[in-house]
């Protein structure tokens, strides 16, 4: 096997099946019409309901959903060998992921904008929603902590990201002032936008930024409480646009690079079923893969930026599948890329890390699920930092090696950082909508608290401030599993919402596209934050009591409310009459 051969397998995968069966749900199952006005139109105010061009909010949706998730967790799956890794993503895909998409960001239009936890309100109970709205709410903590320690360690690490990070975020300011203010046409503003962003990346490199990792940290707990409060259009609509243009630009790289090299794979095709990952204990992949692997094959945080963002500012309904099924798979091909990268060069890497170090390399083919993670954590080299290797490596391998690795190694490092800003404040803005929607049956009780909490600028402050403060232990083992777990059980709750929309408003008899890998996702991952909190957590929580025992805690409130959920969502179904 190449890495040729794997990136026209995906992407052949990924278009044959978006005109295929992702055009059939569009017209058999949602039935989308243009003829029903959408809620940015009916709605507007400026600040979160604002019509956005198809090309200008995919390019906000895909930023939003993918952050670092589609490069982390595969980079962290590769332990297992590289095919288990890249089923989980294709499959997940094809028959979880893009269908999960689409059906939030439907069901929220045809919610005037409503979250998805207020769609499951409304179709299955008042206590199911009250149960969604505290799982979402500490699934958006966690993302705030897993991708505030992302961004800190790589902006340390490579001190010219976090400049060029600084500047593309002044370049979107300056975009959005050119759309909504000056009123600049599309095309002529992209030019000015992308030719802005190169200067940008070119100055990032030139003078980097060192700080430590808690300053960082404190640099983006201020950013992200002031892109959530301000309107969309002055920095989320225009930097996420931004954005897409420069993941275009090295997902295009990347796939030419991976189909030209022809080079063969160099990491073992499987390992092992229970290699050594999460927190240092033996991992099985079923039920853990998906604590690992969220965002490139399916994520239940998808579905908050469906349903939170992009329902408010989809300007028509026939725009749903381009944006909520389209950039799912695109996502997904991202993943692709990225599996190729390190199965083609990841070896290579860790070899010139233990070269550089003077360290003879204990590891080898035998015993890669045993001794990968030990040996990462060795020499430094973080799943973050080996994606940027293993691409640039590959990159250099082809016929792009004029394109200097400096260069290549920075556009790849500010992809993770960008995209990981982006998801950071789009799920603070959403955190901030649902803090809002949750404090509804205290409005008039206690009016002056409610007006106090609901406040933009308070209430997007709390889910910083937490997030944050687990982020400060440094403790990414923690983290980023804890932040899987909740990802995946929301993505799973998510889908049976989509699948009671299906059956229940639309009256379509098309719901089982839904509920049945919603099922098989919601055993996946009940059993694998079940195994989460027994056997990984008692010894991170002795390593940093205090966030230890607060994602211990988390993820015990999640499961029973998860548990309230399914079965409520079960009487829903009997009650009407409908098969489980």
């Amino acid at each position: 096997m190449t890495t040729t051969v794997i990136g026209i397998i995906g992407f052949l995968l990924y278009i044959g099946l978006y005109f295929t069966y992702g055009k059939k749900i569009e017209r058999d199952v949602v039935r989308a019409s243009d003829e029903i006005e959408a809620p940015s139109k009916r709605l507007y105010d400026g600040i979160d309901y604002v019509p956005a061009h198809r090309a200008v909010l995919f390019g906000h949706h895909f930023s939003s959903i993918a952050g670092a998730g589609p490069i982390v967790g595969p980079a962290l799956a590769i332990c297992w060998g590289w095919l288990p890794g890249l089923l989980w993503v294709w499959l997940g895909n094809i028959f979880i992921g893009a269908v999960h998409d689409y059906l939030a960001l439907m069901a929220s239009v045809r919610y005037d904008g409503k979250s998805v936890q207020f769609v499951a309100t409304d179709l299955i109970s008042k206590r199911t929603g009250t149960a969604f709205y505290w799982t979402v709410f500490f699934l958006l903590v966690l993302v705030v902590a897993a991708f505030s320690t992302i961004i800190a360690g790589m902006f340390v690490k490579t001190p010219e990201i976090a400049s060029a990070a600084v500047y593309v975020t002044i370049v979107a300011l300056i975009l959005g002032v050119l759309l909504y203010r000056v009123n600049m046409n599309l095309v002529g503003a992209t030019v000015v936008g992308v030719a802005l962003l190169a200067v940008a990346i070119w100055l990032g490199t030139l003078t980097p930024l060192p700080a430590s990792f808690e300053v960082w940290l404190v640099v983006l707990f201020i950013y992200i409480i002031i892109a959530a409060a301000i309107p969309v259009n002055i920095l989320l609509q225009p930097r996420d646009y931004l954005n897409s243009w420069l993941l275009y630009f090295g997902i295009a790289v990347g796939f030419v690079a991976a189909f030209f090299t022809f080079r063969g794979v160099e990491i073992p095709m499987y390992s092992e079923f229970s290699p050594i990952l999460i927190g240092g204990k033996p991992t099985p992949f079923w039920p853990a893969v998906p604590l690992i692997i969220a965002c490139g094959s399916l994520s239940g945080f998808h579905s908050l930026v469906a349903s939170g963002t992009s329902s408010k500012q989809i300007a028509k309904e026939s725009d749903g599948l381009f944006i909520g099924y389209g950039a799912m798979f695109t996502e997904g091909f991202l993943s692709t890329i990225i599996i190729c990268a390190i199965a083609g060069y990841g070896f290579t890497a860790m070899k010139n890390a233990a070269a550089a170090a003077n360290v003879p390399l204990a590891l080898n083919l035998d015993n890669w699920g045993a001794l990968f993670t030990k040996v990462s954590e060795q020499f430094k080299l973080s799943q973050a930092n080996l994606v940027v290797q293993t691409y640039a490596d590959m990159v250099a391998a082809s016929f792009l090696s004029f394109i200097p690795t400096k260069l290549v190694k920075v556009i790849c490092g500010l992809w993770i950082s960008a995209f990981a800003l982006t998801t950071l404040d789009t799920t603070n803005r959403i955190a901030r909508y649902c803090l809002v929607e949750m404090m509804a049956p205290v409005k008039d009780k206690v009016t002056g608290f409610y007006n106090f909490l609901t406040n933009r600028w308070i209430a997007s402050l709390v889910p910083a401030l937490i997030g944050t403060y687990l982020a400060w232990s440094k403790q990414f083992t923690i983290v980023w599993p804890s932040f899987g777990a909740a990802n995946q059980l929301i993505a799973s709750i998510a889908l049976m919402t989509g699948a009671a929309f299906v059956a229940k408003k639309l009256k379509s008899k098309f719901a089982i596209v839904a509920v049945i890998p919603a099922w098989f996702l919601w055993v996946t991952v009940t059993c694998a934050i079940v195994w989460f909190m027994i056997v990984v957590m008692p010894a991170n929580i002795a390593k940093a009591p205090g966030q230890g025992w607060t994602v211990q805690a988390i993820m015990a409130i999640m499961l029973i409310l998860n548990f309230i959920f399914i079965w409520d969502f079960f009487k829903s179904r009997k009650k009407t009459g409908e098969g489980t």
